[in-house]
């Protein structure tokens, strides 16, 4: 294998294997068949206002994440909570906070438990008691709603605690989710340390994150879809784009989503990337709203009892509701999406009343991430072709759906490449973080 990667797809999965292949000295050509880089972490413009496609956040576990935005050179637009705490909003204005104490986990959350009001006593002491289960490493199977109720959680716990934060981060309803993936986001955020359920996210449009990756590359190629890849004794040889162009390459990442690695490869059993059709996806839902006034005395929050579960504070007067799993509501007209939020927030937020909504504008992900269902199995970054790796947020990061699943997926299947390089033994491919999460923190 010579020096020349094709990296197929701009999403975080493509450009974190770009940045980890120059790092070692490859040249880099990226292929995105759309004009916008990032894939499903970007930004465009709506009526003059450049917007997010979705808040994406990251927590302070999502170590990779971190560290790729800062190989890209954005450090300093980052923020990350110096400790986890949320702001919870019920009906007709009942606010409570859910923050974590300076103690180690699990403790740290005992003392932010004691002063929440969205949960009777006996509601907090069924959350422990699940809590403490969670933390035991036996093997479970079936849904992640069953596992709660087997664990006796009810509507009133799963309503203040559960679904809030586990709807989100799987992007799916707990009741097709499996086990293993709904405990390990419990595990990771809640369970791992006191300060791995820190919220962060970018303060500036997400595509200046990827146009800072891209400028790393040799050559980006923008509204060039490939449709296939060219073989010649077992390795990859050359793209063919959807224009008829063939373009020569030495190795290739393909870092799109299933269905597209599919109609790519032809027959991807073939190449030992299995299971491709079974994958099933969720849509993500944002809504924003600029009013002429701000009354929003938080950065963020999350919503009880509502399809909107978190609302994000972007600029004076202007926020975006987000709603996971929003099935029901991706293909509700743009300007229901707009009224809805704004009950929604209106019934959260009694003071929002004394302002008047400017204007409104919704964004959709139809399939925005694939369900994590029980018994799923997610291929590896190898294929049966040396020169050949594949990558995205859906293969075998151990991660659900997210940011911080992506990026590992894109620095694996560079490293997988690497390591298959016959001139450079893997034993000495330094893959190493280039900073740390709390270097991170104490910068921002």
């Amino acid at each position: 294998m010579s020096r020349r990667v094709a990296v197929v797809g701009a999403g975080l999965a493509g450009l974190s294997a770009g940045l980890a292949l120059t790092r070692h000295g490859f040249d880099v050509e990226l292929f995105e068949r759309s004009r916008l880089l990032g894939g499903k972490v970007t930004s465009f413009e709506v009526e003059g206002v450049e917007v997010d496609n979705g808040q994406h956040v990251f927590l302070g576990c999502c170590t990779e994440f971190i560290d790729f935005v800062v190989e890209a050179g954005l450090r300093s637009d980052l923020y990350l909570q110096p400790r986890f705490s949320v702001t919870l909003l019920g009906r007709n204005g009942r606010q409570s906070r859910l923050s974590a104490a300076r103690l180690p986990a699990p403790f740290h959350l005992v003392l932010g438990f004691s002063a929440y009001r969205h949960l009777s006593v006996a509601g907090k002491l069924r959350v422990a008691r699940a809590l403490l289960a969670a933390r035991r490493r036996s093997t479970a199977d079936g849904d992640m709603a069953t596992w709660l109720a087997r664990h006796g959680q009810n509507a009133a716990t799963r309503r203040a605690f559960w679904d809030p934060f586990l709807v989100p981060a799987l992007n799916a309803p707990l009741d097709e989710v499996g086990v293993e993936d709904g405990l390990f986001v419990v595990r990771t955020a809640f369970l791992a340390g006191r300060d791995a359920a820190r919220v962060g996210y970018m303060r500036k449009p997400l595509a200046r994150l990827a146009e800072a990756a891209a400028s790393r590359f040799d050559a980006v190629r923008r509204r060039s879809a490939v449709a296939s890849i060219e073989t010649h004794n077992g390795r990859v040889i050359a793209l063919g784009l959807d224009s008829g162009q063939r373009i020569a390459c030495d190795a290739c990442v393909l870092a799109v989503p299933p269905r597209r690695v599919a109609a790519i490869l032809g027959d991807p059993d073939s190449l030992g990337v299995h299971g491709l059709q079974t994958f099933s996806t969720q849509p993500i839902v944002d809504v924003h709203l600029w009013y002429d006034r701000d009354v929003f005395a938080f950065d963020f929050a999350a919503l009880l009892d509502s399809p909107v579960q978190w609302v994000f504070r972007k600029a004076r007067g202007y926020v975006c509701c987000s709603m996971s799993a929003a099935e029901q509501q991706v293909e509700r007209p743009e300007r229901e999406l707009v009224s809805l939020c704004h009950d929604e927030l209106t019934a959260a937020l009694p003071l929002l009343r004394t302002a008047r909504l400017l204007r409104g504008a919704a964004t959709r992900d139809p399939e925005a991430t694939f369900i994590p269902r029980p018994g799923l199995r997610r291929p590896a970054n190898a294929t049966r072709i040396d020169n050949l790796v594949v990558a995205g947020a859906w293969t075998d990061t151990g991660w659900p759906a997210t940011m911080e699943s992506a990026v590992r997926s894109g620095r694996a299947a560079a490293a997988t490449l690497v390591g298959n390089h016959r001139r450079l033994p893997f034993g000495v491919v330094n893959m190493a973080p280039v900073a740390s999460v709390e270097e991170v923190a104490h910068a921002v």
